[in-house]
């Protein structure tokens, strides 16, 4: 979204989205956990579902992958959003997807870090389940003793957690990608650059109060858990990725 607003309106990024403290995020390639799919490779001439033509992390940064692997897929099918393109693997009317990946949460004193494998570890797979009234996705043990599982999925089969709740052990990652920028707060080229400076120093000291995880932070909202300032450079290689593949306003989603 902001390559094309940019290229196209001369759009301009302030800040990038902070979710769990990661100002970036992962596209992922998802098939279901029984598939003899083993890499990318082996993708060539099966049926994929993806989010929509618009996504980044589930269309934009897949079709380089596939370019760079040499694959066609047999079909492709706009699956209505990254929870609707998990579920269309889950339900097998896809034989694989590609969503957005965020990295999970660990138990205390752990962090995930980019090159460690992104899934569940295979043990704590049969103890996934959904808690906090349906809101996580959670595995493995209580060891902290606060009724939550230290193991919280955040990637996208979460999404479909109350839907499927053994959507972990029927769904599993494949492969992620390259760090990707999170999505932006943009202004205009003509937006007033003294109103400009007002919204982002407001925002900036709002992101720090209770209020903003009653809205902006908020899981059913934008879920924000801050803001970073961002420059216009961290999105070259988005905008290469687009121009690599050829998405264009004329032609996205054809």
């Amino acid at each position: 979204g902001y390559i094309l607003a940019s290229n196209l309106c001369d759009v301009d990024v302030a800040f990038k989205a902070v979710r769990f403290g990661w100002p970036v995020y992962w596209a992922q390639v998802i098939v279901p956990r029984d598939s003899d799919v083993t890499s990318v490779a082996d993708l060539d001439g099966l049926k994929w579902g993806y989010p929509d033509a618009g996504s980044t992390s589930g269309f934009m940064v897949p079709s380089l992958l596939w370019q760079e692997n040499n694959v066609t897929p047999s079909e492709e099918v706009s699956a209505g959003g990254h929870t609707g393109t998990v579920r269309a693997v889950y339900n097998g009317e896809v034989d694989f997807g590609t969503t957005f990946f965020s990295p999970p949460l660990l138990p205390s004193g752990e962090r995930w870090a980019p090159g460690d494998f992104p899934d569940v570890p295979d043990d704590l797979i049969p103890t996934c389940e959904v808690q906090r009234d349906g809101d996580h996705l959670r595995c493995g043990e209580d060891a902290d003793g606060d009724g939550l599982k230290d193991f919280r999925v955040l990637d996208a089969r979460a999404g479909l957690r109350t839907e499927a709740p053994d959507v972990i052990e029927k769904v599993k990652i494949l492969e992620i990608s390259a760090e990707i920028p999170n999505d932006t707060l943009s202004f205009g080229p003509e937006f007033p650059a003294d109103i400009r400076a007002q919204i982002e120093e407001a925002l900036i000291a709002f992101a720090e109060t209770d209020a903003w995880e009653d809205s902006i932070g908020n899981a059913d909202f934008y879920d924000w858990s801050g803001i970073d300032t961002a420059v216009d450079s961290e999105y070259d290689d988005l905008r290469e990725i687009v121009q690599i593949v050829g998405i264009t306003l004329e032609n996205i989603g054809e």
